[in-house]
């Protein structure tokens, strides 16, 4: 026999069953022993209210600005709109938008080759962090090696082992 849908109680416990049993579990907000306050002490957030408020806000000007370069001027003054800017402002503002974009970028990149160092500059190789590996002291046979500190691993050492196998 098949049962259909059992409801013990809307906020403590919903269970579906057809065939299997699953059962899902509410808290109750009402339940202080569960470690959850009752849900007036927690609001909303303010990075939610204002994420809501910029989601809304940018899918109405971006009708209204569908409108305005698409809709031919008969249908907006049918609807008693008579005041709008130039249909040429519709695509001078997204075009001069994107050209800022992509000279802010190539000014961006540009700006950081002249701050990098040329390639046989010194300073890509050693700064102020460097650090020179530390001498260590050959141990005896009984003793445990330590672990040795941080270093910088040498430029000669580097080749030596990325090219020694090259002829």
């Amino acid at each position: 026999m098949e049962d259909h849908y059992s409801v013990s109680s809307p906020r403590r416990i919903l269970s579906f069953s057809k065939r299997r049993r699953a059962t899902v579990y509410f808290q109750d907000p009402n339940d202080k022993a569960a470690g959850f306050g009752v849900s007036g002490e927690h609001g909303l957030k303010t990075s939610e209210v204002y994420g809501f408020v910029g989601s809304i806000t940018t899918i109405v000007a971006t009708v209204i600005f569908l409108v305005w370069a698409y809709v031919p001027e008969p249908c907006l003054h049918s609807i008693g709109v008579f005041y709008y800017p130039n249909r040429y402002w519709a695509l001078a503002i997204p075009t001069y938008a994107m050209v800022t974009v992509v000279l802010a970028l190539a000014f961006y990149l540009g700006l950081n080759f002249l701050s990098t160092p040329p390639p046989t500059s010194l300073s890509t190789i050693f700064d102020e962090f460097s650090r020179e590996p530390a001498e260590s002291v050959p141990l005896t046979e009984g003793d445990d090696q330590p672990i040795e500190p941080i270093s910088d691993i040498s430029i000669d050492k580097i080749n030596i082992l990325m090219f020694k196998n090259v002829k």
